[in-house]
């Protein structure tokens, strides 16, 4: 592929980005990446840790201009950074949190909000208005997986790759996603987020939002402070919070969901209560983005159009477009047609009880949808091994204020075969779901054992 430019605002005073109420250009854009391309120090890999999402691009674009990779891991907790020393020995960290506190070089992100709207500079801004073109081969980042299942591992990103993924999402989400403001409940260091709240804005014309909003009322906030078109790109945690909320948004033109299975009872009450289609993409950290959903309407999954899927000795392979390699998949698919799939869950949650097949993800799909249900989880006993105990048993956490268990279960009964009733089903208050919503299984593993702890006779 030939270099693709950075961005795809075609005039320095097209609006690339929102931050605190007020309209950043793409002219301002290209003088902030180039001014802090200035700044970085000697060393090949950054580690972008800025949590505002215009800082964050500023620096991807700033590192793609200097030939540096970024390195974009799940969270920067002293394990996870020792691990990225040990991957880039020369990566430094820039930061725009003044008290950041890791042990690696520092740069700290510095504004220069105080010229932002002088004359002069905006001046600077349009004569200067040349964008640049990224070499398509140029290693733009490595991002690593979210370590919900074990360590984080790293899959390395060329432009030219992600380009080409985005684009293809720019198509299949439509006219809502182009040339939109697009507000993101994900952070830009997870892929999805990285993917649809910064590649997207710039490779579509659109504009990014600066916030990462977390409770329905920012949400909410966070909207009204835009024009239309509004594209809101979150996840199941952060959709269901909203209808729990009963919370009132501004005129939407798009949903976009990811990062876990979203049920089709929470897609159709999102589509009635906001008034607007509800996309859900599927993907991965390894392959990037690969297809999407109506989920509403739909159970099928629409691949980018050149994007294949394979079976080989009975698993699913992916390859083609910006998959730069053929690609196993951790999820069970089943094939509809050349373009079309059926997702059935995670090969590692396929369960075997008394020779009959499940997987956590259909039965987490079921207790979600239990009127009343906030949050719920199905996990594998692992206090009693299959091999010793002779059949795999499975229990059930779930977040119901207004429920009590007999009631769950007896709903349970009614949607799955009962050798799959969680056994036990314990109510909690809330499931340690991360910034992305999923659910680590160290932290899935920590609550458990608190609950045996204080219960043992359910464990027995």
């Amino acid at each position: 592929m030939p270099a693709l430019p950075l961005i795809t605002h075609p005039r320095p005073e097209s609006i690339l980005a929102y931050r605190g109420g007020e309209s950043i250009s793409a002219g301002r854009f290209l003088l902030d990446a180039r001014a802090l391309a200035a700044r970085l120090p000697v060393g090949a890999h950054v580690l972008n840790l800025c949590s505002d999402r215009y800082r964050f691009s500023v620096g991807l674009a700033a590192s793609l201009l200097s030939g540096k990779c970024s390195l974009l891991p799940p969270a920067h907790t002293p394990e996870v950074v020792r691990q990225l020393c040990a991957f880039a020995p020369d990566a430094f960290c820039l930061t725009d949190d003044p008290d950041c506190t890791l042990e690696l070089p520092l740069l700290l992100y510095r504004d220069d909000a105080d010229e932002a709207g002088d004359a002069a500079r905006r001046d600077a801004a349009a004569a200067e208005f040349r964008v640049p073109r990224i070499d398509a081969a140029q290693l733009a980042a490595y991002i690593f997986t979210s370590g919900s299942s074990g360590a984080p591992l790293p899959h390395r990103k060329t432009w030219g790759r992600l380009v080409q993924c985005v684009r293809h999402e720019v198509v299949r989400l439509g006219p809502p996603g182009r040339d939109a403001a697009i507000l993101g409940t994900v952070p830009p260091q997870h892929m999805y987020g990285f993917e649809s709240t910064v590649m997207l804005p710039l490779q579509s014309g659109g504009a990014l939002c600066a916030g990462r909003p977390f409770f329905p009322a920012d949400i909410a906030v966070g909207l009204r402070e835009l024009p239309r078109p509004r594209v809101l790109i979150t996840t199941p945690v952060h959709l269901r919070a909203l209808l729990a909320a009963d919370m009132a948004l501004p005129a939407l033109d798009l949903f976009v969901s990811a990062t876990a299975m979203l049920p089709v009872n929470v897609a159709r009450a999102v589509e009635r209560r906001y008034a607007a289609p509800l996309l859900e993409i599927y993907g991965s950290t390894e392959t990037g983005q690969m297809a999407a959903r109506r989920t509403a309407l739909e159970d099928q999954w629409q691949l980018w159009s050149d994007v294949r899927l394979e079976f080989i000795e009975e698993r699913c392979w992916a390859q083609g477009g910006h998959i730069e390699q053929a690609t196993p998949l951790a999820d069970v698919l089943e094939l509809r047609g050349q373009n079309r799939f059926v997702l059935h869950g995670r090969a590692a949650d396929m369960v075997n009880i008394a020779g009959k097949r499940s997987s956590l993800a259909y039965l987490n799909h079921q207790l979600n949808a239990i009127p009343g249900v906030l949050d719920g989880a199905f996990f594998v006993r692992e206090d009693v091994p299959a091999s010793l105990a002779g059949v795999t048993r499975v229990a059930a956490l779930a977040v119901a204020p207004s429920l009590d268990v007999s009631a769950i279960v007896r709903a349970l009964r009614e949607r799955i075969d009962p050798v799959f009733l969680p056994r036990p089903l314990l109510l909690v208050e809330a499931l340690p779901r991360n910034e992305t919503g999923k659910l680590p299984q160290h932290a899935l593993r920590t609550l458990v054992a608190q609950a045996a702890a204080r219960a043992p006779h359910l464990f027995a």
